[in-house]
This record gives structure tokens, sequence and C-alpha cells, in this order.
């Protein structure tokens, strides 16, 4: 059976055109050459004391019974902004909201958060509600990346707020890799901010 192309050369498609594509995220990665495969990711880990974690933790649980997190916007300013704030303060990269970001037609947008440290470089999507379809973007958006960056290897996390997902890509084996596993806020707090760091401290 001949393989059906999915994206038409004339058009234009931005990161957010392939999280409401309705093809499965293997079919839209191999347009552009990279494979996909599902299995748990061994993240790095910062070693660093986080002793500011606990009374984060503490904030974020104060706070969840009298907010609605009905949307996209209200994940990322109760949940995924302080993260972010906690993680760079801590680790001294720094930080590009809404970075926009062209490649070519088929590679362009806008990335929710892009942190940048001395050795290396993090994409976090944030999405209201549908972690799968996220992943989709989240793995073009590193894609992206790979055109204009040195290295072989990318990481970026989707996140609802309440639920992360991380993914790597290996630019040499044309390949990305979803995690199975899922850090959930605020009970995987310390795990997921240690793996955060320890990819910027290039681990």
């Amino acid at each position: 059976m001949a393989k059906i192309k999915i994206l038409q050369e004339d058009r234009s498609y931005t990161f957010r055109s392939y999280f409401e594509l309705p093809y499965e995220a293997d079919d839209i990665l191999a347009e552009f050459n990279y494979s996909l495969i599902k299995s748990r990711l061994s993240l790095p880990k910062t070693t660093k004391e986080l002793n500011r974690l606990p009374e984060l933790r503490q904030r974020i649980e104060d706070v969840l019974p009298f907010i609605s997190l009905s949307n996209e916007t209200a994940r990322r300013e109760t949940l995924v902004s302080p993260i972010m704030l906690e993680v760079i303060r801590d680790c001294q990269c720094k930080m590009r909201i809404e970075y926009p970001l062209t490649v070519n037609n088929w590679l362009k947008g806008n990335l929710d958060y892009l942190l940048l440290s001395n050795n290396n470089l993090l994409v976090i999507e944030a999405k209201n509600d549908d972690l799968t379809r996220g992943f989709t973007q989240l793995a073009v958006e590193l894609i992206a990346l790979s055109h204009i960056e040195e290295q072989n290897v990318f990481y970026g996390a989707v996140t609802m707020g309440d639920v992360w997902r991380f993914g790597k890509l290996e630019r040499h084996q044309q390949q990305i890799t979803q995690d199975l596993n899922l850090f959930r806020v605020p009970d995987d707090l310390d795990t997921l901010v240690r793996a955060l760091m320890g990819i910027l401290e290039g681990n």
C-alpha cells in the first residue's frame, strides 16, 4: 500500500498546525524522515541542593483548590511559570517566552518556553488538554531546532501544568523518543525539577 503524503509542498504549516492535524505522531514525523519510539528515558538529573522546592510545592498545593485549570493560560501562569522561574533561578540560564522560530514553510511558529544554558537548551510546550497531540507538536519543534543548532541530542517536554512528559531527539539516528514516564505536579515536583536542571547542566 502506497504511503499517503500528509504534508503538501505548497502549503505552510506552523508548529500549532501539527497539534491540529488528525494523523498519528509517527506518520507526521516520518514526513521529516524521523522515527518515533516510546520507551523509558533515562533523563539527566542535577545533584544540586534544591532548598526552595518544598516551599514551591506548598505554594502550588495551597492555591490549587481555588483555581480553575480549564484553559491553557491558567495552567501556564499557575503551574508552569512558577516551575520555570525556579529552574532558571537555580541554573542561571536564559528563558525565552513565545520565542519565534522560522526554518522553512513546514517548520515555523512560536516556542512556548525556550531555556538556554551554556551547555544545552530545552523546549517546553504548554497545552491545555491533549498531551498526545501536544507531544507531536513538541517533536516537530525539536526537529526545527535541530536544523539551526549544532548539537546531536535535544530535549523537550510537553505539559498540561499538572502532568509533564519528556521527549528526546537524536539527530544522527533521526529518532525521537517519547518518554513513557509521566511526572505529576505537585507530587513529582522534585524529580521533575531535577530532570529539567540536569538537562540544562548538560549532564
